[in-house]
């Protein structure tokens, strides 16, 4: 089987080798569950299965496949690019566009776009229906997202955000007067027992903080920069809704009598910043709010005079 790149990691806990792969790569659990299968993962230099009883210190080598074709194709849809060069691509997201392929949304994804755009480079380590996808942003979320165009970017973007040392900086509205003008959210966040396609603060979940800032405040509203330490699945929407100031137009964890009618969550990700992956420098990018965002903040503005 051609490949087109070989990862090796050195374990520093024990347990089973499928989710200590997930753990200590960006590979997702399900996909780290097909390469053991395919006999594309030595533990100690022998072919090992995903129920493998790993220990800390094993050496796993995990080689990755080209991409298979996909059944998603790729589609001529315009981007919003704020960076690009041969290992990376940074787009701005326009609210309403999901992320990649998925049951329901099959076409139309900034997965789609990518595939036109890169003519097949894109990193293969997540599969073939999230090529490229280092990191995600929600389907109502506008704002910046980076794409790796080969796997060693994929590997050394994915080992920034799991160090922490990559910046990810939000803005929302959120409902209320924040009275703080700082604090930091350290919630764990797990799946919704009560609903499955939720995430909730829950006992045993998955360590999220988001350290908040207000940046402005109107009365019934409150503006605020989020900037994440971690990055769980609607960390920002569950830890606001969590201290009681649910994002504007957050129909899934806010409020429902939205005044504003809007499309979706007035949350934008406004700043991200790493060290290029192949050159070490220091990347720091910007995309400004979206209209919709800032109509809204025009007539709080207004009102509050």
């Amino acid at each position: 089987m051609k490949t087109t790149d070989e990862i090796t990691i050195t374990l520093t806990e024990s347990g089973r080798l499928d989710k200590l792969i997930a753990d200590g790569t960006d590979i997702s659990r399900s996909f780290a569950q097909k390469l053991c299968a395919d006999g594309l993962v030595k533990v100690n230099g022998k072919v090992a299965q995903k129920n493998h009883k790993a220990e800390a210190g094993d050496v796993v080598d995990i080689i990755i496949p080209e991409p298979e074709e996909m059944s998603a194709e790729a589609e001529d849809i315009p981007l919003d690019i704020v960076y690009e060069d041969d290992d990376v691509i940074v787009v701005n997201k326009p609210k309403g566009m999901v992320v990649h392929p998925a049951p329901g949304n099959t076409s139309g994804t900034l997965v789609n776009a990518l595939m036109y755009h890169c003519g097949g480079g894109l990193s293969a380590i997540n599969g073939v229906v999230r090529p490229g996808i280092v990191h995600r942003i929600d389907k109502d979320t506008s704002g910046l997202l980076a794409a790796a165009k080969n796997n060693e970017a994929h590997v050394r973007l994915a080992a920034q955000l799991k160090e922490r040392k990559a910046l990810r900086r939000y803005v929302a509205l959120v409902n209320g007067n924040i009275k703080e003008d700082e604090l930091t959210i350290n919630k764990p966040i797990g799946r919704n027992p009560s609903d499955r396609k939720k995430m909730a603060v829950v006992a045993g979940g998955r360590e999220a903080v988001t350290h908040v800032r207000v940046l402005e405040r109107f009365g019934r509203y409150t503006l605020v920069e989020c900037r994440l330490e971690t990055g769980r699945t609607h960390q920002i929407r569950v830890h606001m809704a969590s201290v009681g100031h649910s994002i504007v137009g957050d129909k899934t964890y806010g409020i429902s009598n939205e005044k504003f009618n809007l499309s979706g969550q007035l949350l934008h990700a406004e700043g991200i910043g790493f060290e290029h992956p192949r050159t070490g420098k220091l990347i720091e990018l910007h995309a400004d709010i979206p209209e919709d965002f800032k109509n809204v903040l025009d007539i709080l503005r207004k009102s509050s005079k």
